[in-house]
């Protein structure tokens, strides 16, 4: 079974940039990959989404033109660049893995492995 650990999470200001890493402990397949977070007292949300041959990228609208998700297959690892962070980007940051074919999915639980989670904090 695949496992997924994340990290670059932390404190920062608001107008800041973090990049958050996802490495894979194994190869993952031919599979589209995911960061979702959770805010406090919020539902776990869709971020965005990747396939494998980075063809296909999807973004919630409120990180559209902010945050830039990538991935290295070769490293099984996958990246979101999260710049201009606000205050309402505080929340767990999770990576996660859609198994199955395209089109990336905004559902929760459409992902199969999750990782622990990183935290990101943005002060105002």
């Amino acid at each position: 079974q695949v496992q997924l650990v994340e990290s670059g999470g932390g404190l920062v200001q608001t107008g800041s940039s973090l990049r958050l890493s996802c490495a894979a402990s194994a190869a993952s397949g031919r599979t589209i990959m995911g960061w979702l977070r959770q805010a406090p007292g919020k539902e776990r949300e869709f971020v965005a989404g990747i396939s494998w041959g980075s063809t296909r990228i999807l973004y919630a609208d409120s990180v559209k033109g902010r945050f830039t998700i990538s991935r290295d297959n070769a490293k099984d690892t996958v990246y979101l660049q999260m710049d201009s962070l606000k205050p309402e980007d505080t929340a767990i940051y999770y990576c996660a893995i859609q198994q199955g074919q395209l089109p990336i999915s905004t559902v929760t639980s459409r992902y199969d492995y999750w990782g622990q989670g990183t935290q990101v904090t943005v002060s105002s």
